[in-house]
């Protein structure tokens, strides 16, 4: 029985050179086919599964945080006109239904989306179905959602309409059409055969715009250059773009710090502010209008300036004018790349003109970055009841 199930592989597998034989009884051989999954076909493929990281370039194309969307809402359907009629029923009288509603346009929150680059430049609803005889009324048809990130806000005519800051909120930002009337709805004692039909209603049709702005309990606020990417590489698990050579972040990126009794605080580093930001120079105000969400800040200076105390004065007073009030918000002031050579001296004439708490770390090297991490959950502690937002 095992020479003919040997026999039956043999042939099965086409026996080529190199093939191992095994005796067996009489004249008959056998043959064994040497199969390996270690070899290059059989093996899976070997190389690294590691996805590349993207670039910054690449991060600013898919990074889109306004957009302008023109919205209709479908119509409603028409009534029909319509008289019941069948043998020995002629007069049936009338029996045209009414039309459907049209689908509104609502626009949701969903934690999953960070950009609002899927976002088209204008939507259309569904119109609604127009009725039928026999009293059949028309379908109405169901909304179109547009799903955006937390922390889009809705403006008209650069007026605030929303502001849609919880996952899974929404704002209908047009009604359908209301669906005609039949001939059916019109019948009285006094008109007992009516004719008389409604068109649906047009939908709504509004312009809107659409603003992201970076919802984080923390955000790095300094000058170009100043390490923030560096910085939030080394305490949370984003990948921002960082180089050897001086360039400015694009785009805010958002980090998340985890603890040891599972609590989370995300940590945004918004790109590099300029001197005279306020005044929309450069990127100014697509830059200042994410920090506007954030609980408190941490001002990163680069001790390698000639002098940091002047970046800290000159970034409260664009963050000031923008927003009153807006660089007395809860804040700590982090004096980074201590790991260069005079900066020591730097630091103690910081700390004699400043009085708030300074923390001097390197973000490079990852010294006494968590010094940071442990202040920034102090300040988690004690500003938890002042969060109007929900992350």
């Amino acid at each position: 029985m095992k020479l003919v199930i040997w026999r039956i592989l043999s042939e099965a597998l086409a026996v080529r050179s190199g093939n191992t034989a095994a005796g067996g009884s009489g004249n008959s051989t056998v043959f064994i086919r040497n199969l390996s999954l270690s070899c290059k076909l059989c093996g899976k493929t070997q190389g690294n599964s590691k996805k590349k990281e993207l670039t910054e370039k690449k991060l600013t194309r898919y990074f889109v945080d306004q957009r302008r969307v023109k919205v209709q809402a479908g119509s409603g359907g028409d009534g029909c006109c319509s008289f019941h009629s069948e043998p020995r029923k002629e007069w049936g009288g009338p029996d045209g239904g009414n039309g459907g509603n049209g689908g509104d346009i609502i626009i949701k929150v969903n934690k999953q989306i960070k950009s609002l680059s899927l976002i088209s430049s204008s939507y259309r609803g569904e119109n609604g179905e127009s009725g039928r005889s026999k009293n059949c009324y028309g379908r109405n048809a169901d909304p179109k959602y547009i799903q955006v990130p937390i922390g889009t806000v809705v403006k008209e005519q650069g007026r605030t309409v929303a502001d849609l800051a919880q996952h899974r909120q929404e704002y209908v930002a047009v009604h359908g059409g209301a669906g005609g009337k039949g001939n059916r709805f019109f019948l009285s004692n006094e008109n007992r055969a009516p004719m008389t039909t409604t068109s649906g209603e047009k939908g709504e049709e509004r312009v809107l715009q659409l603003e992201l702005r970076t919802m984080a309990h923390a955000g790095l606020v300094g000058f170009p250059n100043a390490g923030k990417s560096s910085l939030l590489r080394a305490i949370s698990n984003a990948r921002p773009a960082v180089a050897a050579y001086p360039f400015t972040t694009l785009n805010p990126h958002v980090g998340v710090v985890k603890y040891r009794d599972h609590e989370q605080l995300a940590v945004a580093d918004i790109p590099g502010i300029i001197r005279g930001a306020h005044l929309n120079r450069g990127l100014g105000l697509s830059f200042l209008r994410h920090i506007e969400r954030c609980r408190f800040l941490l001002f990163v200076l680069d001790m390698s300036s000639p002098e940091p105390w002047d970046e800290l004065h000159c970034l409260r007073h664009e963050l000031d004018q923008y927003e009153a009030g807006l660089s007395k918000r809860p804040h700590a002031i982090v004096a980074n790349k201590m790991d260069l050579s005079d900066t020591n001296e730097k630091l103690e004439e910081l700390k004699r003109r400043v009085k708030q708490r300074i923390i001097p770390l390197s973000a490079l090297t990852g010294n006494n970055t968590e010094e940071l991490i442990i202040h920034l959950r102090e300040l988690y502690d004690d500003h938890t009841e002042e969060n109007p937002f929900s992350w």
